[in-house]
């Protein structure tokens, strides 16, 4: 039967385009789910707050009524003014392996974005920096993180195929839970004199919060120069933080703040819950939460989610700050070994703190761009 492509129109289709991955993936040790309420309320145009912004279209594609792929559509007006260009961005692409299915998505999203006036196609591609960007192309035997996408090895080579080619690519690092740097031990006090810095301690969630906000402009801030971000908004900024702030665990979070108590560097990090997701199917209810609950609670592998320092203070040691007190805490709760969050590659300020531990870069993502004709 002919391939068939239908436009997410209803609640109901919306939860089977999400649906789709749980198959697709079903039995990967590798595929890390995403909870499927935050999939929901990222993607549905009356919850997110990105939609003031952004237009988004969803498809899924049908063979004998059964989907084989989906792919999302998205325009980020706030990004394409930031970057000067007239991009359309798909993003939540998966496929089996048909070269006619993957096609037919990817066309869907072109033919869409020419009809807004769009010039050329990147992904895979979110509504923010928040969302997971990147599609894998090394590393398919490593674990997934909740802030990766996880991929099939056939999807770079349709890509490919399609005439995309490289826009940026995002590399991961796996390490060991050393002893506290020495490095970070010299650094932290001459650092915290120095600047007039200190790091922000707390064992209480909710006198965190309060500094959630901060870090979000601050992150836009020093955000501003890496690839097809735009700077968030306070209702993202709000949304955010009610989404990922209800996970973390305080001992595993480090804000430094100036003398204003303004949030100049922070490392953001949790237990992961990779395992947790897949015995959950990412469903909260009825007992996914118990498994994530065991996972922050006791647990051999930390994420190191989001790192971020302001440029005024970039090259001064704040980072070995954070790092310091991060460190602290792993070696105290049992840590033995940490994922970093996906970082571009030539950021090099941001990764040239993996120097200072003993790990390897295994994992490597990549937007791919192609302009129309």
């Amino acid at each position: 039967m002919a391939l068939e492509l239908k436009k997410v129109k209803t609640h109901r289709e919306l939860k089977r385009f999400i649906d789709f991955q749980f198959s697709l993936y079903k039995g990967n040790p590798y595929w890390c789910p995403p909870l499927r309420m935050d999939e929901i309320r990222t993607l549905r145009k009356d919850k997110n707050p990105a939609f003031a912004h952004c237009e988004a279209e969803y498809w899924i594609a049908y063979r004998d009524h059964k989907p084989v792929g989906r792919i999302a559509g998205l325009i980020n007006h706030k990004a394409n003014q930031r970057w000067k260009e007239k991009l359309v961005r798909f993003g939540w692409i998966d496929f089996v392996d048909d070269p006619e299915v993957s096609r037919a998505l990817i066309e869907v999203i072109a033919e869409w974005g020419k009809e807004k006036g769009m010039t050329g196609i990147h992904g895979p591609l979110g509504f923010s920096d928040m969302d997971n960007e990147g599609m894998l192309i090394e590393g398919f035997d490593q674990l997934a993180i909740m802030t990766s996408i996880y991929n099939h090895s056939y999807y770079p080579v349709h890509l490919e195929q399609m005439g995309f080619i490289r826009a940026a690519d995002w590399v991961q690092y796996e390490f060991d839970i050393p002893q506290i740097p020495e490095k970070f031990e010299k650094t932290k006090s001459l650092v915290e004199q120095r600047y007039n810095v200190r790091v922000v301690k707390t064992k209480k969630k909710r006198e965190l919060l309060p500094y959630a906000r901060k870090m979000f402009r601050m992150l836009n801030v020093a955000f501003d120069e890496l690839y097809g971000y735009a700077a968030l908004t306070e209702e993202q900024m709000e949304a955010y933080t009610r989404q990922y702030f209800g996970f973390i665990r305080p001992e595993f979070i480090s804000f430094v703040v100036d003398q204003h108590d303004d949030i100049v560097g922070f490392g953001i990090s949790l237990p992961n819950l990779t395992y947790a997701l897949q015995k959950s199917s990412g469903r909260l209810f009825p007992f996914g939460w118990y498994h994530l609950l065991r996972a922050i609670r006791k647990n051999e592998i930390i994420d190191m989610y989001l790192l971020g320092v302001h440029p005024d203070y970039q090259g001064k040691g704040v980072a070995a700050l954070f790092f310091y007190e991060m460190n602290k805490a792993f070696i105290d709760y049992g840590i033995k070994k940490a994922i970093s969050s996906p970082q571009l590659e030539d950021n090099s300020k941001a990764l040239s703190i993996w120097k200072n531990f003993t790990g390897r870069k295994n994992v490597r993502r990549r937007v791919w761009v192609r302009h129309f004709e």
